[in-house]
Order: C-alpha cells, then sequence, then structure tokens
C-alpha cells in the first residue's frame, strides 16, 4: 500500500442541532469485516437511537467505498458523511453517526449539513495523520569510517534509529521509501564504498497534518 492518510486515533464528537444529538464515532478499519463489525457495534451500543447512520473507505487506491443512511431520507446522511472522509483525502476509516432526534425535522439540506458536518468537525477534533511506509537499513563500517558516517547522518534529512557497536559499526536507519535510492547513493559517497548494507523490516511512520 502506498503513504495514505488516515484517522490520528480511534475516537467520537458530539453536536447538537435543533435538540437532535448528532454523535459522530470515528475507528480505523482495514477490511470490510472490520468495517461492519464497528458498525454492529455502534449499532448496539446505542439501540435506543433513531438512527446509527454509516460510511467507510479502504483499500490499496480507496476502492471499497460504502454509505447507508439507515432510514434517513435517501442521500441525507451516509452518502454526505463520506463525502468528507474522501474530501479529507483518507483511508482505512469507518465512521458512524448515531442520530437521537429532538422533535424538529431539519429537511433534506440540515440533514446533509448535520450528517457531514459532525463527520468534519470529528476529523478535526481527532486529528489526521499521513502515514509514511519506510524501509530499515543498516549502514556498518569498521571505526576509521564510523565518526565521519555519524556526523553526515546527524546532519541529513535521514532517521537514524540506532548505533550498534561490536566489531564494527552498525547504523541503523529509518529511511522513507521515496529516499532509498538517494539515501543509498550519500551513504555510498560518505563510505568511500566502503559500507555494508543490509535491509530490514518495514515499518509505517505517521507525521500529524495540520491542513
Amino acid at each position: 500500500m502506498q503513504n495514505f492518510r488516515t484517522i490520528k486515533k480511534n475516537g467520537s464528537h458530539e453536536i447538537d442541532i435543533k435538540k437532535s444529538r448528532f454523535i459522530c464515532h470515528l475507528k480505523r478499519t482495514e477490511t470490510e469485516d472490520e468495517a461492519t463489525t464497528f458498525i454492529e457495534e455502534i449499532k448496539k451500543a446505542h439501540w435506543k437511537a433513531n438512527h446509527n447512520c454509516s460510511a467507510y473507505i479502504m483499500g490499496e487506491r480507496q476502492d471499497i467505498q460504502r454509505a447507508h443512511d439507515d432510514g434517513e431520507p435517501s442521500g441525507t446522511a451516509g452518502v454526505p458523511m463520506l463525502e468528507i472522509l474522501k474530501k479529507r483525502e483518507l483511508n482505512n476509516v469507518t465512521a458512524v453517526v448515531t442520530r437521537y432526534f429532538g422533535g424538529t425535522k431539519l429537511g433534506a439540506g440540515g440533514l446533509i449539513r448535520a450528517y457531514g458536518g459532525v463527520v468534519n468537525e470529528a476529523l478535526s477534533t481527532i486529528g489526521i495523520v499521513e502515514r509514511l511506509l519506510h524501509q530499515y537499513i543498516t549502514v556498518t563500517v569498521a571505526y576509521p569510517q564510523s565518526g565521519k558516517l555519524e556526523n553526515q547522518l546527524r546532519q541529513s534529512i535521514y532517521r537514524l534509529e540506532d548505533i550498534h557497536y561490536t566489531d564494527k559499526v552498525s547504523f541503523e536507519c529509518v529511511i522513507a521509501i521515496d529516499q532509498i535510492d538517494t539515501f543509498l547513493e550519500d551513504t555510498v559517497e560518505w563510505t568511500s564504498a566502503q559500507g555494508e548494507h543490509v535491509y530490514g523490516k518495514k515499518a509505517w511512520v505517521e507525521i500529524d497534518v495540520t491542513t
């Protein structure tokens, strides 16, 4: 999977509109089974609510998208919720909005604004992160070359995770996938092509999105 944006953490957010309560529940979900399980959990927890509308988006190309109005007029709940997830460029997220009716009808336009609005507010409150795929790469050199390499790494844009001292010195780095080629070129130059590169595991690194 390529880099993508998702929610910073699971959570909920509530707004009141003309005495109706709209509670948005957000959760990271990677499969449709996870999404439907979460939706059912919210429905059971809020079984007295008038509606539990839902939307989710997931897949390598955001190709799995679903929306459900749960009794609200067609297109006034699930679709505007999904549109907010798409507008915020999110992936692997399920949103469920629980509505407790307050006695005043909002009309189609009011419902669209309410359901879309509570999801948008919830996302801003909970936060969004960019998940960036990184590769662990360890560069091992002899002691005479280690000082220069350490200085160069610490002054560079690359993330130096750890240093291991044995009969040689190994620098464990975490490199963004799109920076690997440049990293290899730089470290070959810094070590005069005397370093050994070993690939380790891949890992996701999360960066807060402020926009």
